[in-house]
């Protein structure tokens, strides 16, 4: 497995500290996210999921812990929009060139905004996906919402 993702060329460009992390993953999981804590063994609330949305028709990127769903009517709140609905895997693997199990919210094909849950940079660290399954990123929460050039908001149903 490859440690360098675009992922880990973003932080590079940008200068900004960060641990890679990696460990088995398991195609066959019911929550990716949730998988990916166990494995490495951290609290679910410290290793972020990314998912990608649909806000009034436009891309949108999501960050948020993997131990929680999404409000779709926070999302759309907090972007300023009307509706907001998950995006089809197949559609999300185009659009940010990553497969599912491995999407980065960093080193995307095409940036798109994006949204960090807001009690997530209450932490010490957090993990996000490196950009391919089986690897993570420990960085600090301040340093990642920098990186996206994300809003920080409450997300969390």
């Amino acid at each position: 497995m490859s440690k360098t993702t675009r992922a880990t060329q973003t932080l590079d460009k940008l200068k900004i500290a960060y641990t890679i992390v990696s460990y088995d993953y398991d195609p066959n999981a019911d929550r990716i996210g949730l998988q990916a804590a166990e494995a490495i063994g951290e609290e679910p609330k410290r290793v972020l999921k990314t998912l990608m949305a649909e806000l009034d028709g436009k891309p949108i990127c999501v960050v948020v812990p993997s131990d929680h769903e999404v409000s779709m009517k926070k999302l759309a709140s907090a972007f300023g929009g009307k509706s907001a609905h998950m995006m089809k895997p197949a559609d999300a693997e185009r659009l940010t060139g990553y497969h599912v199990g491995g999407i980065s919210p960093l080193g995307q094909k095409k940036l798109v905004p994006t949204a960090i849950e807001i009690t997530a940079l209450d932490e010490p660290y957090i993990f996000i996906n490196g950009g391919q399954r089986g690897l993570q990123i420990r960085l600090v929460p301040a340093d990642a919402k920098e990186a996206l050039k994300a809003i920080a908001a409450p997300l969390i149903a």
